[in-house]
């Protein structure tokens, strides 16, 4: 019998301004005005299908978090956001004190509306800054100017939201190591409660990927990684996943319920949810991708919202724990892994004996550490927990 997790929403808004060259989320430039109310409503009748499909009222959770992403979720306008966020809380209890999360682009008009979207219940703004540099962020496809960012990050301040992020990426087109270390630098000055600061990858189906810039190589990189690492620490920020930093107490809470293996619902086009049962089901669903898809479920109500839903397999289950679990720098207590699997550890016993034996992990009496080397081969230890074909 599984011990039902903290239970998260995801929220997914579709449509940006403009398409990024190194974008693979699902995300849809403007063509039109967005629907907003119609979308709202379509957004809180899916969060219904999910209640009554999934009888979630029968055993309820409360909200621990809500993470409203994109897209451009700043598009919509702090009355929108309003609006759903009451829709779901008269569906949903909130936690006290729940963290509701919201991504933001820098750019003046949406800057401008983070009072509105805070009197609306938003504790949380993620500014997808990326770069200081103009030439960089023109590269990148932003449409914000470098002061805008700065602008963002001053004003998250002055408002006093409980926290804010800076997304701010590395490993740009033709970017040097001092560019990169002085864009960390103007972000550190900022002081953000949190820092989300990542390498730039290619993916495909991405601009990028048909048309490949010229990136910094892989000494570089290690030396951006490992020079940048070190300003952050003596900044006072404690790296708590791979690209998560933050000053004390001020993780994601929700992100930390994804990768602690907790369950979340996903509304809104493509979103993702997982979802544990107490009989020993964990469902994963995904939601109809495009736009116009999504909004004929609403309007003629000819499909349902949901595009697939399967039933994880126990043999899968380890593979999908670990993998987010070793995303994580903290220590996982073992306990976790049968409360959310409802699995036993001799399910896993000779896999971790095998990593122990590699030095990928450590082992203390109710806990399982990744170490460094483990992290340096996390492919390895992972594919090691996927079950066999």
């Amino acid at each position: 019998m599984l011990k039902p997790p903290k239970l998260s929403l995801y929220v997914h808004i579709p449509w940006c301004v403009q398409k990024c060259p190194y974008c693979d989320f699902n995300s849809h430039a403007l063509k039109a005005d967005i629907p907003e109310q119609q979308y709202i409503d379509a957004l809180l009748e899916d969060l219904d299908t999910d209640i009554e499909k999934y009888q979630l009222n029968d055993n309820p959770r409360k909200l621990h978090s809500i993470f409203i992403g994109g897209g451009t979720p700043s598009l919509i306008s702090a009355q929108g956001i309003d609006k759903l966020l009451n829709g779901i809380e008269t569906r949903i209890g909130f936690e006290p004190n729940i963290e509701i999360t919201m991504e933001a682009n820098p750019g003046t008009v949406e800057a401008e509306r983070f009072k509105g979207y805070q009197k609306a219940g938003v504790t949380r703004i993620s500014i997808g800054v990326q770069s200081f540099e103009q030439k960089k962020l023109d590269k990148l496809g932003r449409i914000h100017g470098q002061q805008e960012a700065v602008n963002a990050a001053q004003l998250a301040h002055t408002i006093g939201l409980n926290s804010f992020n800076l997304d701010l990426m590395h490993g740009l087109p033709d970017q040097t190591i001092e560019q990169a270390l002085a864009d960390l630098d103007k972000a550190i000055e900022l002081n953000p409660p949190h820092l989300s600061w990542y390498q730039l990858t290619i993916e495909p189906n991405t601009m990028f990927y048909y048309k490949t810039p010229t990136l910094p190589d892989d000494d570089d990189l290690w030396d951006i990684f490992e020079q940048g690492h070190k300003k952050l620490a003596d900044a006072g920020y404690v790296q708590y996943e791979i690209s998560g930093y933050s000053k004390p107490d001020f993780q994601c809470r929700h992100n930390l319920n994804y990768w602690r293996f907790g369950d979340y619902l996903g509304i809104g086009c493509g979103s993702h949810g997982k979802l544990s049962f107490a009989d020993g089901r964990i469902v994963r669903t995904t939601k109809v991708k495009h736009p116009r898809g999504y909004l004929a479920a609403y309007q003629n109500m000819v499909k349902p919202y949901l595009s697939d839903e399967f039933i994880v397999a126990n043999e899968d289950l380890p593979f999908e724990f670990f993998m987010n679990r070793f995303r994580l720098m903290e220590a996982c207590p073992k306990q976790d892994f049968i409360d959310t699997t409802g699995l036993e550890f001799d399910a896993i016993q000779s896999t971790i004996e095998w990593a122990i034996e590699k030095q990928y992990l450590n082992e203390s009496e109710t806990h399982w550490q990744i170490t460094e080397k483990g992290k340096l081969f996390l492919n390895d230890l992972l594919e090691a927990f996927m079950a066999e074909e």
